[in-house]
């Protein structure tokens, strides 16, 4: 279906625009950021923080009780069953 020349009016785009900000000590902005004029933005914030080398967030071991315990039974690329008896395939 092809649709008539004026089909793109009235629809909105979206575009993605990477900007870094950085806070004082009370949460608020040290700048404020150039936006453009007459827009509705959306935001996600991502927020950077410095872990030292020695974290103290604990590392996941396995239990000793299954420690050793574990077999490769075959190759890890190809799948164990063949792909005639997928049913995703058919």
């Amino acid at each position: 279906m092809t649709l008539p020349d004026h089909s793109w009016q009235g629809l909105k785009t979206m575009y993605a625009e990477k900007l870094m900000l950085e806070t004082d000590s009370h949460g608020h902005l040290k700048q404020l950021p150039r936006l453009p004029p007459n827009v509705q933005l959306e935001a996600i914030f991502l927020i950077l923080t410095d872990y030292p080398q020695t974290s103290s967030i604990p590392r996941r071991k396995p239990s000793p009780k299954i420690a050793g315990q574990g077999q490769i039974l075959g190759d890890l690329v190809e799948p164990v069953v063949a792909p005639e008896e997928w049913e995703v395939l058919r």
